[in-house]
Formats: structure tokens, sequence, C-alpha cells
């Protein structure tokens, strides 16, 4: 039951990265006036914005593969979940730090929950060795 339940919390996060793919390939807004990832503090300024959000796009969608692929690996049971769940996480982070505007308000519309959520993940597999499945 752990092991359904902890699959699906990563695979709905990996999800999660598909609707901010969504909100930067301009499909729809996630919140009225967001402009993620418009304003990146790394990218904007050498790219321009048209070219962050393309790069945008191509980083969302490779960070929901990942996290997919390691439940995947968690419901078939395979030792390499650990690795590709934190692989994903770290990847996660830095996708959602690099395309951050660089300014402090609004967190939560520039991937600061997200950042939380990997944070908890790479803590819960490193630190705590959880969770613990019997494969």
């Amino acid at each position: 039951m752990v092991r359904l339940v902890v699959g699906l919390i990563i695979v709905l996060h990996g999800l999660v990265h598909l609707l901010y793919f969504g909100q930067s390939a301009r499909l729809f807004e996630l919140a009225p006036g967001m402009t993620w990832p418009d304003g990146s503090w790394v990218f904007s300024t050498i790219l321009g914005d048209n070219t962050t959000r393309w790069l945008a796009n191509i980083t969302c969608i490779l960070v929901a593969i990942c996290f997919i692929t390691g439940s995947v690996g968690i419901y078939l049971g395979q030792p390499w979940w650990r690795t590709a769940l934190l692989a994903s996480a770290v990847f996660s982070g830095v996708v959602f730090i690099l395309f951050w505007n660089g300014r402090l308000q609004q967190l939560d519309k520039q991937g600061g929950v997200g950042i939380l959520i990997d944070a908890m993940i790479l803590v819960s597999v490193l630190v705590f060795r959880w969770p613990r499945f019997d494969f």
C-alpha cells in the first residue's frame, strides 16, 4: 500500500511540471497575471523571454518524465528507483531556481512549493532512507 501511495505522489509531482510547461508555452495561465518563466534571473537577459520559455518547456517535460520514470521503478520493484527519484528532485529544484525571477515575492508562482517538495523527497530518501520497499 505504501508503495502505491508513494508512487502516486511522485507521479503527481511529476505531472505538476507539465502544468508549468503549459504556463511557459502560454497554453494557459496557472494564476491570473502569472508570467513564469519570463524574467528568469539566469536566462532572460541572455536569451530573451521567448527562448527562455522554449527552454523551460523542454526542461519541464524532461523533469516530468524523470519523476514518472522513478515512479515506474517503484511500481516495478526496481532497485534504481532511488537514483531516478533523487536525480529527478535535484533536476526539478535546479530548474525552478534557474527560471526564478530573482524576487522574493510570490514564490509560489515561481516553483517555490515544488522546491520544498523536492527538498522533502531528498531528505526522506537520503537522510531517513524512507520509504523502504521489500524488493
